[in-house]
């Protein structure tokens, strides 16, 4: 398995947890996801996420002006998509402390 499949699985919490700490656009999330290692996150692959999350209502989106030229679509979190954050951050908890477990060899055997 690849970087990019897990990354897969856990790119919509990813871009939650980043539009949860505040309205931001497309390229402003990709450099957000670079600062904490997730470098192989292109803005091609979180397009497809952010059009699906809206169709869901877990984000909404509004065009603002740009100081370098056409408008942007920020992004925010709807109700929806704070209690989906929510959601993920336990699943992410449970799955995360189950793997590293796992890996160091402790819990049932």
């Amino acid at each position: 398995m690849t970087t990019s499949q897990m990354l897969k699985g856990v790119l919509e919490g990813c871009l939650l947890a980043i539009i949860g700490r505040g309205e931001t656009y497309g390229y402003e999330m990709v450099e957000k996801l670079g600062e904490y290692g997730l470098t192989m996150v292109s803005e091609g692959s979180i397009y497809p996420v952010l059009l699906r999350m809206q169709k869901e209502g877990l984000v909404m989106t509004v065009m603002r002006p740009s100081p370098n030229g056409p408008k942007r679509k920020y992004y925010r979190l709807t109700q929806a998509g704070e209690e989906e954050l929510e959601a993920f951050k336990q699943r992410w908890n449970v799955m995360a402390g189950a793997v590293g477990n796992l890996l160091k060899g402790s819990g049932k055997k």
